[in-house]
């Protein structure tokens, strides 16, 4: 896949592209990656990742509204390896993950608010492709994601 640029994407698609704002922080080993929006919502339960990132990713990017919790992770090293076995090209989590020093080689692109040690629980809870919303932006199942060290940003269509 060819290498994107956000800002260039910006400059060439102006109102059409949606930032999404918030100091999001790169721990995958691809800091550039793009791809078809799915979608979870969930807080502190993180039962739905499990799952969907066990399911064929065909290159999408999965998109997690954890609502910016700190207290829980929503990702660790099993379940990114999970990602990059079945194909995700990246993982937006608008929350934190842990495992940092086993996920930053892993050839996938997985951006978070930030990192804690601790597990979340286990009940089940979530949505799975639903429209979610933060960092100012609504976001929707089978939009485009594109993101790099510049930022990420939302498309209704491929670009």
């Amino acid at each position: 896949m060819p290498t994107v640029s956000t800002p260039d994407l910006c400059d060439e698609h102006g109102d059409k592209v949606r930032v999404i704002e918030g100091q999001f922080r790169h721990y995958g080993g691809k800091q550039n990656f793009s791809g078809q929006i799915a979608t979870i919502k969930c807080f502190e339960d993180n039962s739905k990742v499990a799952e969907r990132v066990k399911e064929a990713g065909n290159g999408r990017v999965l998109v997690i509204d954890g609502g910016a919790s700190p207290r829980r992770s929503l990702l660790g090293d099993n379940l990114a390896k999970a990602a990059v076995d079945n194909g995700w090209a990246g993982i937006v989590i608008y929350g934190y993950l842990r495992d940092v020093e086993e996920i930053a080689p892993m050839p996938i692109g997985i951006m978070a608010l930030g990192s804690v040690p601790r597990k979340t629980e286990k009940l089940g809870d979530g949505r799975c492709d639903v429209q979610i919303e933060f960092g100012g932006s609504i976001i929707r199942p089978g939009e485009y994601l594109y993101a790099d060290l510049s930022g990420i940003i939302v498309s209704e269509k491929a670009l």
